[in-house]
């Protein structure tokens, strides 16, 4: 066996963006004209998400883990590493980096978390 004997945990992106659209559709559906302008705008938003690739997603996701502890640096940085392992504590040391890198290339990530 070679390694260091932990196993490595990983990052599933969930996508529920199908479920959120068909109930934002029902909801327009039946929305009293005052709604619709809302309605609609959280549709397209939603709608939005369909293209969005898996890296960009974990990225995201990272970002926020990364800062939810008060780190400010650069997200790709060691410190970040060791913040999102600190913030996720089964993540292993190669996928904290990767998903730091992921965090760092996703545009304007570090100022939405």
């Amino acid at each position: 066996m070679i390694g260091n004997g932990k196993k490595d945990t990983a990052v599933i992106v969930v996508r529920d963006v199908d479920a959120v659209a068909a109930a934002l559709r029902e909801e327009l559906a039946r929305a009293a004209d005052t709604e619709r302008p809302g309605l609609e705008r959280a549709l397209a938003l939603a709608e939005a998400q369909y293209g969005v690739p898996d890296a960009e997603l974990r990225g995201r996701w990272a970002a926020r883990r990364i800062t939810a502890g008060g780190y400010e640096g650069p997200l790709d940085a060691v410190a970040a590493v060791k913040a999102l392992r600190q913030a996720e504590p089964g993540l292993g040391l190669r996928q904290a980096v990767q998903l730091s890198r992921e965090a760092a290339a996703v545009p304007g990530a570090g100022a939405e978390a």
